[in-house]
C-alpha cells in the first residue's frame, strides 16, 4: 500500500475504501489560518489551517517546539489565537462535547479512581451516584474495572494514564484532545494503551486529535498525520494511513506499516530542515 500523501504528493487514481470514507465524512471543526504569538515576538504559530471532520484520527507530528501542544491548547480553549479563528461546525460548542488528556495524568491524589473519573461531571453539577453508571462504564473501557476505590499512589504509570483518559471519555465527547499522553511510559505499555485508545475510539465513535513525537505511533494510530514545521509552527504535510480499522498486531510489522512510517520519517526530516536522522 502506497503511502497517500495529501499534500500533493503521488496517489492512485481511485481512492481506497478508506480514502472516500474519509472524505464523506461530516465537518466538525476548522483552524482557520491561526497564528498565535507570546509575548512581543514568539511566534508559535503562523498560518496554521486544518479542517477536522467527525470520526477523524488525526496525528499532530512534528519536532518539539513546533507548536502542537499551542495548537491543541487553542483547539481546548484554554488559549485565544492572536489572530485567525477556530471555528465549531453548527456555530459552537459545549464543554461536555471536548475531553483533553494532559502530557502528565493530573489526577487528583486525595480522590480515589472513580471520584478522578467523577471531576468533569461534578463540575456540571452532576452528583456522584447519578454518574456512577458511566463512571463504571468508562472504567471498564480502559481496563480498570475493580479499581474504582484505589488512589492514585496506589497505580503504575500507565495505570494512571488509563484514568486520565476514562475522566476526558466519561462525558461522551465528541472530540478528545490527547497531548502526549504515552510518551513517558514504557514501550510494552505504550503498545497496550495505543491498542486500547483505538478500541475506546470504536466504541465512542469520536474524533481524537493526538500530539506526538513518534512516527511509529503515529502511523500504528492514525487514518491522517499532520506534519508540523519548527517555530512559527505551521503545516508542511497531511499524509493519510488507510489501514482500516481495527488495527491488528500484525500491522506493526507489516511492509504497508514500514513503508507509511518512511513517508511520515521523510516529512519529518523535512520539518525539521533535513537535519533529523532517526525517529521514534
Amino acid at each position: 500500500m502506497t503511502p497517500d500523501l495529501a499534500d500533493g504528493g503521488a496517489a492512485s487514481a481511485a481512492p481506497s475504501p478508506a480514502a472516500a470514507e474519509r472524505a464523506a465524512r461530516a465537518p466538525l471543526m476548522s483552524v482557520r489560518n491561526v497564528t498565535k504569538v507570546f509575548g512581543r515576538d514568539v511566534v508559535a504559530l503562523r498560518g496554521m489551517s486544518l479542517d477536522v471532520r467527525q470520526g477523524d484520527f488525526i496525528s499532530l507530528l512534528g519536532p518539539s517546539g513546533c507548536g502542537k501542544s499551542t495548537a491543541l491548547r487553542l483547539i481546548a480553549g484554554l488559549s485565544n489565537p492572536t489572530s485567525g479563528r477556530i471555528e465549531w461546525a453548527g456555530g459552537g460548542r459545549t464543554d461536555a462535547d471536548l475531553g483533553v488528556v494532559f502530557q502528565e495524568p493530573t489526577l487528583m491524589p486525595w480522590a480515589t479512581v472513580a471520584k478522578n473519573v467523577w471531576l468533569p461531571m461534578r463540575l456540571r453539577g452532576k452528583s456522584f451516584a447519578s454518574c456512577r453508571a458511566d463512571i463504571e462504564d468508562a472504567l471498564e473501557t480502559v481496563g480498570l474495572k475493580g479499581f474504582e476505590g484505589a488512589y492514585p499512589r496506589e497505580l503504575s504509570g500507565g495505570m494512571k494514564m488509563r484514568v486520565s483518559i476514562a475522566r476526558a471519555m466519561v462525558t461522551r465527547p465528541k472530540m478528545i484532545l490527547m497531548d502526549e499522553p504515552f510518551a513517558a511510559l514504557d514501550e510494552i505499555t505504550r503498545f497496550k494503551l495505543n491498542n486500547d485508545l483505538l478500541a475506546m475510539r470504536a466504541k465512542l465513535n469520536c474524533t481524537v486529535i493526538f500530539v506526538t513525537h513518534s512516527v511509529f505511533e503515529s502511523v500504528f494510530l492514525s487514518d491522517r498525520i499532520v506534519v508540523m514545521a519548527a517555530r512559527p509552527g505551521r503545516v508542511i504535510h497531511e499524509l493519510n494511513v488507510d489501514e482500516p480499522y481495527p488495527r491488528a498486531e500484525i500491522f506493526r510489522t507489516s511492509a504497508e506499516y514500514a513503508a507509511q512510517c518512511r513517508a511520515a520519517s521523510e516529512a519529518l526530516n523535512e520539518a525539521m530542515g533535513g537535519a533529523g536522522a532517526g525517529h521514534e
